[in-house]
């Protein structure tokens, strides 16, 4: 019962994996790194993401650093597909990871380089909401403010720049 959910995940994945083939290009970043900053707990924190090849599958990468909370150094990875164009012209990605987490997130390209995400994630038990609001200052370089309310605890604000290549 436990594996019940990663293995319907991977089953949907790879069903979906070549109905995705065909998708246009959403003309989103997935390959980048960033820097965040919690304005809470005062803490940092560093990521990556990284489309593998030129699948829809993608590997992220997170660890946090400091800050007023027993949360620092707390590392996790996961593995994702992104389904481009879903609706409206939003991607959707699902992902399942360490730390007994899956989640849901969507993005969506608003013009005049600004860009909106929401999603949905639940890790060791703990279901967590957050949305954010990023602006391409340029090709390469993001700029985004978040907001996350995870269930038993104070909802977080997170300011972050990031590098995309």
């Amino acid at each position: 019962m436990k594996h019940i959910l990663p293995i319907l995940t991977i089953t949907t994945l790879a069903a979906a994996a070549s109905a995705q083939s065909a998708a246009a290009s959403s003309g989103l970043s997935y390959n980048r790194v960033g820097l965040g900053y919690n304005t809470d707990s005062k803490g940092y924190s560093l990521t990556a993401s990284a489309l593998i090849g030129s699948s829809n599958f993608l590997v992220e990468a997170d660890t946090s650093i400091g800050g007023n909370t027993s949360g620092n150094g707390v590392d996790s990875v996961s593995l994702g597909y992104v389904f481009k164009n879903v609706a409206l012209g939003a991607d959707a990605t699902v992902s399942v990871g360490s730390n007994e987490s899956y989640g849901l997130n969507v993005r969506k390209d608003l013009g005049n380089n600004i860009e909106l995400a929401a999603g949905y994630a639940r890790e060791s038990g703990v279901n967590v909401w957050g949305a954010e609001l990023a602006y391409n200052v340029s090709k390469q370089i993001q700029l985004a403010v978040g907001y996350s309310d995870a269930s038993g605890s104070a909802s977080t604000t997170d300011i972050s720049v990031r590098y995309n290549f």
